[in-house]
């Protein structure tokens, strides 16, 4: 269960109006007649607490009164509280991407109370005598498995914001009653771009995200990754069968209106392949009836105020029309740039010093500060612009293959239980460049 709260500068009352309305669960909440910065405090409260979230919230607001002044995004995992130390996991304030130092005293403080569940994901057979024919995992929310994803993933724009924002909308045009004739939104979101570059671990963060951040309106979420190629496997006269039996348990989680319900479709350009042979005769007539049942049953359960399905695809020109035509938002997501690709270098490398794999810890500037030290070289900088070096020339590179590469250094190059920063830079560079050396291989075999 999770639980949301918020206290805000006695100069800005807005949430406690929002409360005499008995409005709740808007996302985005922006605070009219208020000048008042809104900060997002998650708390992790572990499995095995039974504190009231009362108690669990005036502990933390009296933490963060000892820490007036932050510097962005911080976690404290260590407390002095008895209290917190039995209870909780950590405390975080989120999402701020600011330069400048936050006075929690002027601020909204928004407190989102939850447990990670640490249930393991179920599968959805939906042919008994075929346990192969897997159609479906299914998550409960917010997840062990899914916590940090969020934060791991770095884009350059504003590409994470701009989905909480949607997901806000769709929320309040909800509330409000818009007329959907009127005004159209079906509910769902495209991402897509080359493989590896976290189209599917953004849909499973993102889905968390929301899970914790709209905990006083859902009691719980739910996240179904439906398993395309199995669905779309066979083309008998069963398989239209399958696919309604599917939405059918989909629709039975939706019924629940204490959950928010999340249903993703990876490799959504299946259905495009599907529909495609269909026509040119190379499988059943049956194949294009399935698909088009499929689009049936998700114009069906848009509906619903507690859902959202999420797509991706990584062949951009042959995604379906008709899914592009759906999706309230087409969101490419591409490669890393230089600065994103340096920033996931310092989150891998904090990581190692963290192990004491990298020893002993040293610290590097963020690309923030080396820009302002206009990226003079000198005894402080050197090594953080050794590794702003190493970020540009692995541009083109995937996200998936970036967060490989610390391993594979350390690997192929170092083979020691400590090594220096120094040391681990080079070895990084030299993987970076193995790493354009082998793919330059692989395409020449071909």
């Amino acid at each position: 269960m999770q639980f949301r709260s918020a206290i805000c500068a006695p100069s800005s009352s807005w949430f406690e109006k929002v409360s005499e309305m008995d409005v709740t669960g808007d996302l985005r909440q922006d605070l009219p007649n208020s000048n008042a910065l809104q900060i997002h405090v998650e708390v992790n409260v572990k499995p095995s607490s039974v504190a009231k979230k009362e108690a669990v919230r005036h502990h933390v607001l009296e933490l963060l009164k000892q820490h007036r002044m932050v510097f962005g995004d911080y976690t404290w995992k260590e407390f002095d509280d008895e209290f917190l130390v039995k209870h909780i996991e950590s405390v975080a304030i989120v999402d701020t991407d600011l330069r400048n130092p936050i006075d929690l005293n002027s601020c909204c403080l928004s407190i989102h109370i939850f447990t990670l569940s640490e249930e393991e994901p179920s599968t959805e057979n939906l042919e008994e005598e075929d346990d192969n024919l897997i159609a479906a995992n299914h998550w409960l929310l917010p997840s062990a498995e899914f916590h940090g994803i969020w934060e791991s993933l770095v884009y350059e724009n504003e590409i994470k914001t701009q989905l909480l924002d949607y997901v806000s909308t769709t929320m309040l045009f909800s509330d409000r009653s818009v007329d959907s004739n009127l005004i159209a939104w079906n509910r769902v979101v495209l991402l897509h771009g080359p493989p590896g570059t976290g189209k599917t671990s953004l849909c499973k963060a993102l889905s968390q995200k929301l899970a914790i951040r709209l905990s006083q309106r859902y009691s719980y979420g739910q996240f179904v990754e439906i398993n395309s190629h199995s669905l779309f496997s066979k083309w008998f006269s069963e398989s239209g069968k399958l696919v309604t039996k599917m939405f059918q348990k989909i629709q039975q989680l939706i019924d629940d209106k204490d959950a928010l319900v999340f249903v993703l479709i990876d490799e959504v350009e299946s259905l495009t392949a599907a529909r495609s042979a269909s026509r040119a005769g190379t499988e059943p007539s049956d194949a294009i009836r399935v698909v088009n049942s499929v689009l049936t049953q998700l114009d069906q359960i848009k509906r619903n105020p507690n859902v959202l399905i999420l797509t991706t695809s990584n062949v951009t020109e042959k995604i379906d029309l008709a899914f592009v035509d759906r999706a309230d938002i087409k969101q490419y997501i591409g490669p890393p740039s230089p600065a994103a690709i340096f920033k996931i270098y310092l989150s891998c490398l904090d990581e190692l010093m963290k192990c004491q794999i990298i020893y002993p810890r040293q610290q590097l500037l963020t690309l923030r500060e080396l820009e302002t030290l206009g990226f003079l070289e000198n005894k402080v900088s050197e090594l953080s612009l050794l590794l702003n070096r190493i970020a540009q020339k692995s541009k083109g590179l995937s996200g998936r293959v970036l967060r490989k590469l610390p391993f594979l250094a350390h690997a192929l190059y170092i083979q020691a239980p400590t090594v220096t920063l120094e040391k681990f830079l080079e070895a990084l560079s030299l993987a970076v460049d193995k790493q354009f050396e082998d793919r330059a291989n692989l395409t020449n075999c071909v």
